[in-house]
């Protein structure tokens, strides 16, 4: 969603509770919340919601635009959005909307399905258009993926369907690296240790920016044989935590706690000795002696120095690089990317041992995005030349 100021229409507003917790909510023209969907959003936790309240206050800007409501919506009307959003729809689907606006893509639009149910369920629930809540009913049968999430996947029959999710388009995704020499160009370019750091953060560790920025210093076991007992060399535990002051969260979140003033739990990954050694770089010239929020990450100069980093200000400060060093677009999740295939290149295509080194959710998912052969590869070269010599 593009960021403006929206006047006399419905808007997401995030709220701020005393203990430091954040939800969301959809608030009408004029400031009142929106019933119908406050009352779903607050049945979902906060990256939840922050997701489902962007997609639905779109579609609820669509009911007036087409003269209709959540109590007078029918499915059919529900199919309609969804093609007029971008996914596959046979037949009219109203007057042009999101004018000047892209098409969701394919995972926003599977996640615009499930936002929608979700919302109309809970209206069933209430006593409100039940025959919409009811034309989500049906199931389907499980896939491999549902029956390795499934904790008694083996004996599973069914699953819920969304008759309102677009037609899979299954494709092998080639994900965007870094440039060429990224990482030297840019160690040598940044003047602080924290901006160094970061680089070789996330090329040695694969991390998504929010794990990076949203860590606190007590995540950090880097030495031999740590307290916590769980990995005998360096390495960080990443939890999830709502709290967070600069608003960081964790996409994979794992139970943690803390055991004795120690760490347990959450996804742990491993740290090379590059990241040790600009980790101390960072602490004894630039961390602030009186930092009290305990976060790792902080802000060097201006009004804000000593506060924690941003995820924002790590994309723009990549980005800003990136251009300047006539590189192109840098962005730090392309990091990830090079670090799943070269995990993936490295132990001969197990995909278990990069799902478990970079935190994903499934080797699946590992094998489909990072499990491409390199076309110049000696290998895939001389196969090539062979089929290619027995064909003439």
């Amino acid at each position: 969603m593009s960021r403006r100021t929206v006047i006399g229409d419905l808007r997401v507003q995030e709220i701020l509770r005393q203990d430091g917790r954040v939800a969301y909510t959809i608030v009408e023209p004029g400031g009142p919340v929106h019933p119908a969907a406050d009352s779903f959003l607050r049945t979902c936790d906060v990256g939840t919601a922050r997701t489902y309240a962007y997609l639905l206050v779109d579609h609820l800007r669509w009911l007036p635009y087409e003269g209709l409501s959540p109590e007078t919506v029918t499915f059919y009307d529900l199919e309609r959005y969804m093609g007029a959003v971008g996914a596959e729809f046979n037949g009219p689907f109203g007057q042009p909307w999101r004018e000047g606006k892209k098409p969701y893509q394919q995972s926003t639009l599977e996640t615009a399905a499930a936002a929608l149910k979700g919302f109309y369920v809970h209206q069933g629930k209430r006593g409100i258009n039940e025959d919409v809540a009811k034309g989500f009913g049906g199931t389907r049968l499980p896939t491999k993926a549902d029956r390795n999430r499934a904790l008694l996947g083996h004996v599973t029959q069914e699953m819920p369907a969304n008759k309102l999710r677009a037609k899979r388009r299954v494709r092998r995704r080639h994900p965007k690296l870094p440039p060429e020499g990224a990482r030297e160009v840019l160690l040598k370019d940044f003047e602080t240790a924290r901006d160094r750091m970061v680089v070789t953060w996330l090329d040695d560790g694969g991390f998504r920016i929010g794990e990076l920025t949203g860590l606190h210093l007590v995540d950090l076991h880097l030495r031999e044989n740590a307290r916590c007992g769980e990995c005998r060399s360096a390495h960080v535990h990443i939890c999830h935590r709502e709290t967070n002051v600069n608003r960081s969260r964790v996409k994979t979140k794992q139970y943690w706690a803390v055991e004795d003033g120690v760490v347990q739990g959450g996804k742990i990954r491993r740290a090379s000795p590059a990241m040790v050694h600009t980790y101390f770089e960072y602490m004894t010239t630039e961390y602030p002696p009186d930092a009290v929020h305990g976060m790792f990450l902080v802000n060097l100069c201006g009004p804000t120095a000593g506060l924690p980093w941003k995820t924002d200000s790590a994309r723009k400060l990549l980005k800003r690089a990136g251009y300047r060093l006539d590189l192109g677009l840098v962005r730090p999740h392309m990091w990830r990317h090079k670090f799943g295939s070269d995990v993936l290149d490295a132990a001969d295509g197990n995909a278990v041992i990069a799902r478990d080194t970079g935190g994903w959710a499934s080797a699946q998912t590992v094998e489909e995005v990072y499990g491409h052969t390199d076309v110049h590869d000696p290998a895939f070269v001389t196969a090539l030349n062979s089929v290619w010599s027995e064909s003439s």
